[in-house]
This record gives structure tokens, C-alpha cells and sequence, in this order.
């Protein structure tokens, strides 16, 4: 019945890039803007119309709760960076990754509160529509987080974390709807990478480039041909294409298609270097700042409160009765 649903010519969005893999299964991978209707709309369409067997998402286990919060919640957690998701960024990523990816968090919560949008709304609605479709399976298909973090941390120079955490604190510049749909074109979104390798080519290389190359890799790896049920053990097994939707970023889509029919090496990819010595260096001196930070801050409530004590009727009067026993 699923293969009767499915449309031979299907009516796809423009944002849909069509692959082949070498066994005849097909993927249609879904270019996005994160934070865009339309895209939620172009995702939906796409499933309903090709009655994937798989459908692959660019979310990893961390990101993944995402997938069952509602909009308003979402929209809450994003807007507000709380020491808790501090603490807990650090835990999961160390000390200098947790902090870049707070500062991340940061131009994300300045998107949504500048568009009142919660992220990620293109990834629930391939969720919800996979749900809907007879056998369909849901896979994740990025990089784990902390690992794209960890490389870019170490890929960076001292300095370079230093421009790179500048700017993202201070972002501040308004962004419209407007803005979000036109990252859907290819001519600007290119530009816009183009400025990135310019700045952070390190940066570029870890958060993009080799995520493409996981992304591809988990698209072909779910593109394999499917076993038809049998109505006994006595029929032949007959294999057919598979058919899966890909829903990633736009940014995402050149890479994937340049990298799909290239021997792929992920293992290169999933290492974490070790720390440098600059990266050594600047985790001492974040480390020292802070507890300088603390200790100043815990010295300087002390003496306020001491002084506060101090002025007190009471304590006043309980000092003059020493002093005065003292010279007895």
C-alpha cells in the first residue's frame, strides 16, 4: 500500500535536492532555514509526497529533546541562559568548548528574540510526519556536539577565540523574517560562507565542511535497499530502492552533494585532538579569571556585610562593653 502512495513524478518544493545512490535508492534532502515557516511547510509536503522509508534529521543525541517539546517551551529555554546550562555545557564539553557553545546559545536566543521564534520547528514537523507514515524509521544523522565543538575549540588559535567570543557577545544587530527566508538562496548563502573562510577557516572546516561529510554519510548509510515481507519462507526474497528525506540546513546541501559520490572517512572526523599549548594557556587563564573573579567578589560581600554588622545598634553596643572591660 506504501508503494502505491508513493508519486513517480512528485510535486517537490524548490528547496529539495534529489541524490541516487549506486543501489537505486533515492534521497531527497530538504534544504532549510532553522528558524522559517516556509521550511517547516517545504518538509512537510516533501514527506507526505515521497512516503519515505527513512527520514534523516540534522539533530544528535544532545539535541534530540527538542523533538517533543512544544513551541512555547522551546521558545522559553532558548531565550533564557541560565547558570545551570552553563554548569551543564561545561560538563558535557569541558571548560572551553562549554563556554563557545554558551556564546552560540547566545546568538541563537538573540535570533529567537528578535523573530519570537522557537529553533528547530522544520525538525519536529519531520517528526510528526514520519510518525504518520506506514513503517518509517527516524534517524539522527549528525555529528555529536560535543565533538564538533571540541575540534573547532582546538582548530582555533588563542586569538582567535578571543575575536571569535568578542563578536558573538557582542551581537546585537536586529534581524527580520525577511532576513531568515532569504538564506534559502544559494547566491546569498554562499556569500555569506565565502566571508566566514575568510575569518575562521579553521571554524569553517570543523562546523561545516565536516559535518557535511557526517551528513552524507548517514544519508547514504540509511539509502540501502529494503527486504519485502514474504508470505512464507518458501518465497524469494525481492529487494527494492529505498526512498529517505534528509532535513538539514541549507548551508549543508552543497557539501552533501559534493561529497555524495566520494569515498567517505568519518573515523578522521570523530577524534578529538589534544589540547594545544595556547589552548592549555588560555583554559589556565579563563580558570584563573574566574576564581580571581570569585574570590574578589566573596572578599567584597564580606567586608560589606562586616561593615553592615558593624554599624548596627547592637553590635555597636556589644564592642563598647569589650573595649570597656578590656581597660578594666
Amino acid at each position: 500500500m506504501k508503494l502505491k502512495r508513493r508519486r513517480q513524478r512528485p510535486n517537490l518544493p524548490r528547496t529539495v535536492t534529489q541524490l541516487v545512490a549506486e543501489d537505486g535508492s533515492r534521497v531527497y534532502v530538504v534544504g532549510t532555514a532553522h528558524f522559517s515557516d516556509d521550511s517547516k511547510r517545504d518538509v512537510v509536503k516533501t514527506i507526505r509526497e515521497v512516503q519515505p522509508d527513512v527520514v534523516v534529521v540534522e539533530l544528535c543525541q544532545y539535541r534530540v529533546s527538542m523533538l517533543k517539546m512544544d513551541e512555547s517551551t522551546l521558545l522559553r529555554e532558548a531565550q533564557e541562559l541560565s547558570l545551570e546550562k552553563l554548569q551543564q555545557a561545561v560538563r558535557q564539553n569541558g571548560l572551553m568548548s562549554g563556554l563557545m557553545q554558551m556564546l552560540l546559545l547566545k546568538v541563537s536566543a538573540h535570533i529567537t528574540e528578535q523573530l519570537g521564534m522557537a529553533p528547530g520547528g522544520e525538525f519536529r514537523e519531520a517528526f510528526k510526519e514520519a510518525s504518520k507514515v506506514p513503517f518509517c524509521k527516524f534517524h539522527l544523522g549528525d555529528r555529536p556536539i560535543p565533538v564538533t565543538f571540541k575540534r573547532a575549540i582546538a582548530a582555533l588559535s588563542f586569538w582567535q577565540k578571543v575575536r571569535l567570543a568578542w563578536g558573538l557577545c557582542f551581537l546585537s544587530d536586529p534581524i527580520s523574517k525577511d532576513d531568515v527566508e532569504r538564506c534559502k538562496q544559494k547566491d546569498l548563502l554562499e556569500q555569506m560562507m565565502a566571508e566566514m573562510v575568510g575569518e575562521f577557516p579553521d571554524l569553517h572546516r570543523t562546523i561545516v565542511s565536516e559535518r557535511d561529510v557526517y551528513l552524507t554519510y548517514m544519508l547514504r548509510q540509511a539509502a540501502r535497499r529494503l527486504e519485502l515481507p514474504r508470505a512464507s519462507d518458501a518465497e524469494p526474497r525481492k529487494c527494492v530502492p529505498s526512498v529517505v528525506v534528509g532535513v538539514v540546513g541549507m548551508g549543508h546541501v552543497p557539501g552533501i552533494e559534493k561529497n555524495w559520490s566520494t569515498d567517505l572517512n568519518i573515523q578522521e572526523i570523530m577524534t578529538v585532538p589534544p589540547p594545544s599549548i595556547s589552548g592549555r594557556v588560555s583554559r589556565l587563564a579563563v580558570k584563573a579569571a574566574f576564581f580571581g573573579l570569585l574570590g574578589y567578589s566573596l572578599y567584597w560581600m564580606g567586608r560589606r556585610t562586616a561593615s553592615l554588622v558593624l554599624s548596627l545598634p547592637a553590635a555597636q553596643y556589644c564592642l563598647q562593653r569589650v573595649t570597656e572591660a578590656q581597660h578594666k
